[in-house]
């Protein structure tokens, strides 16, 4: 359970190389029109100030593909070096085009030579082995190129873009993803080329995550080559949501030791993409191994499928309760009413009630000093267990304890009582066995978190203590980006693989409160474990975009954030719409200049809908399928 960087051939991609002892990478897309060259190479410069080592351009047909050529000597004769990737979908001489001029291709295999209609069809041995020996016809040429003009390529398969004989064979699974990128890289290895990174995107990212886990352990298990990995989480979003959804996914592969080069996809301006996938980057540099763990003799997590951990219920921990919020008011003295605002719990003088938003935290752990007032029903209190034995309430409050404590003591609530225990505590675990009042506060100084606490919840699970787990985290130097990123990677990580029945951040003074609570909510959502808010799949724009993402985003956004817990996709192009929101309930697509085409899932219900009447019409849509309330 230590942290060891998976070993990869090396990728020549220009004169920056990819894997084996090379650093981690980090990369972005353009947003300009292809054919804009000096818009494209003033924000290729912009995007290289910003951090990035390879930039990434759309060419979706010949055209574009011809004027990288443009795009690459005009930022040469400026001096930047950067090597360019051609961003390719459907058209294959477009890439072997691009794969003459610039320093890596990549392709989409549910795209490039695959059927994607998301029709069910029923494919024989034979009529699968002949679908197999067509797009081996389509795609060699592209192979020999890149053999010739010593291009890398990337096989970079989407989740929402699996074609329909995948489909057919694999369903919508990680596995049928990694199938995808394997058919192609075996026709690589037969041709003797090896020049190859590799991805597995998904807008979802439990499947993400565990896609890229069973590609690592495919490829072993074929022996093919020990190919570098590009990490991404497909239309993340925009904002805190985007950059969270983002780091639950990369961080938790980083922190395993997967991952060569990194793209974070957000609705923002590419050269913000750079400085967030560094953050998660830096974290790992001169990572050292501090965690002095006895290796599990069994490991009973299946990295492959996601299955809650089975806990018993205690108060409402566990079994099959949400993952609770608790706000750590430890450092700061509550003294109004009003000051619950930031964990959602809002006073209304007039009516002398309390009103709790979809934010509302589950408990407060107010330490050694008390709330001075009742609190609301829908939060309870947690105190230090010095203070709890101070009060008249007991039945009301419950307590905190550390392990030495827990030994001595004899007094406890009758019910709930919350255990504070670092990753080390593994030899205090048997005195837990058969307890159905504790709720465990797990917490690590290790710098791999992730890691460390996944060890403690396999030897919880290997004894048979199936006591509710909160995750406790503490960042005490970060920023607020940071933070996010760093909670997202080890909280997130952990809940899925359905580790964890409550999440925790250590808080210093009141102006953290709110962010740190909002923060929590949501890790909770971007792990799919508790759904509180609308979520939105929209993509990070590029070349192909259709109208501007960014203001639609908000506009779309401004009307709909009160939708609790449905899923509305953005795409600027019918490239990404339907298969990279193919989790989205909805989805908002540009099909044409002033024109969208808006789904029900995967189907296509309006075509061409103007685009100053789409988002009412968006609106009436989800109306009409019994998913809107009024705000």
């Amino acid at each position: 359970m230590t942290y060891h960087r998976r070993h990869t051939r090396e990728v020549k991609i220009g004169n920056t190389p990819l894997g084996g002892e090379q650093p981690i990478r980090v990369q972005s897309m353009t947003t300009v029109d292809t054919m804009d060259t000096l818009g494209s190479v003033e924000q290729t410069l912009r995007m290289v100030e910003s951090g990035c080592e390879y930039v990434r351009i759309t060419a979706p047909s010949i055209k574009e593909a011809e004027n990288l050529r443009a795009i690459r000597d005009e930022l040469r004769k400026r001096g930047c070096d950067v090597p360019l990737v051609a961003d390719i979908h459907f058209t294959p001489n477009a890439a072997e085009l691009a794969a003459q001029i610039v320093e890596k291709v990549r392709v989409n295999p549910g795209n490039y030579a695959d059927k994607k209609k998301f029709e069910e069809i029923e494919y024989t041995d034979d009529a699968y082995a002949a679908e197999l020996k067509r797009i081996e016809e389509k795609f060699a040429p592209l192979v020999r190129i890149c053999q010739q003009h010593g291009t890398a390529m990337r096989i970079g398969t989407n989740h929402g873009s699996l074609s329909d004989r995948i489909m057919s064979r694999y369903g919508d699974t990680p596995l049928g993803m990694v199938e995808s990128a394997l058919e192609f890289i075996r026709i690589c290895e037969r041709m003797n080329y090896f020049d190859i990174v590799i991805s597995m995107k998904s807008s979802n990212p439990q499947v993400m995550v565990q896609a890229y886990r069973l590609l690592v352990q495919k490829l072993d298990e074929e022996g093919l080559q020990p190919y570098p990995l590009h990490l991404g989480v497909t239309e993340a979003g925009e904002a805190e949501d985007g950059r969270i959804k983002s780091a639950v996914g990369i961080g938790t592969l980083l922190e395993e030791g997967l991952g060569d080069t990194v793209r974070v996809s957000l609705t923002e301006p590419p050269e913000v993409e750079a400085p967030v996938g560094r953050i998660m980057v830096d974290r790992l540099k001169n990572r050292e191994d501090k965690v002095k763990l006895p290796v599990p003799a069994t490991n009973p997590i299946n990295p492959f499928e996601y299955t809650r951990r089975h806990t018993i219920e205690v108060a409402n921990f566990g079994a099959a309760n949400v993952p609770r919020v608790i706000a750590d008011y430890s450092h700061i003295r509550v003294e109004e009413k009003k000051e619950l605002k930031a964990i959602g719990h809002s006073y209304l003088p007039q009516l002398d009630k309390w009103g709790m938003n979809d934010l509302g935290a589950d408990y407060i752990y107010s330490g050694k000093d008390p709330v001075p007032f009742m609190l609301p029903n829908g939060l309870k209190e947690i105190l230090d267990y010095s203070a709890w034995l101070k009060q008249y309430d007991q039945d009301n409050k419950y307590p905190m304890l550390t392990v030495g404590a827990w030994a001595e003591t004899k007094e406890l609530h009758p019910s709930l009582n919350f255990l504070k225990m670092h990753v080390t505590d593994l030899d205090a675990i048997p005195q837990l066995k058969g307890r159905t009042d504790v709720v465990i506060v797990l917490t690590t100084h290790f710098e791999n978190a992730l890691l460390s606490m996944r060890r403690f919840f396999i030897e919880l699970i290997n004894q048979g203590v199936e006591l509710p787990v909160i995750i406790k985290r503490s960042f005490p130097n970060a920023t607020d980006e940071q933070l996010i990123i760093y909670a997202a990677t080890d909280m997130g990580g952990l809940l899925i693989d359905g580790l964890g029945d409550g999440v925790m951040l250590a808080t210093k003074n009141s102006k953290e409160v709110k962010f740190h609570n909002e923060t929590l909510f949501g890790i909770l959502q971007a792990a799919r474990t508790r759904i509180t808010k609308t979520e939105y799949i929209s993509c990070p724009s590029c070349g192909r975009t259709l109208f501007d993402l960014q203001e639609t985003t908000a506009m779309i956004r401004k009307r709909t954030d009160h939708l609790k817990g449905v899923k509305i996709g953005i795409m600027g192009c019918i490239v990404n719409g339907p298969g990279e929101m193919a989790d989205a309930d909805f989805g908002y697509v540009g099909s044409g200049k002033g024109k969208i085409t808006l789904y029900k899932g995967k189907e296509v219900v309006k075509r061409g809908v103007p685009s100053e009447k789409a988002l009412d019409e968006l609106i009436e849509l989800i109306k009409e399928n019994g998913r809107w309330i009024e705000p």
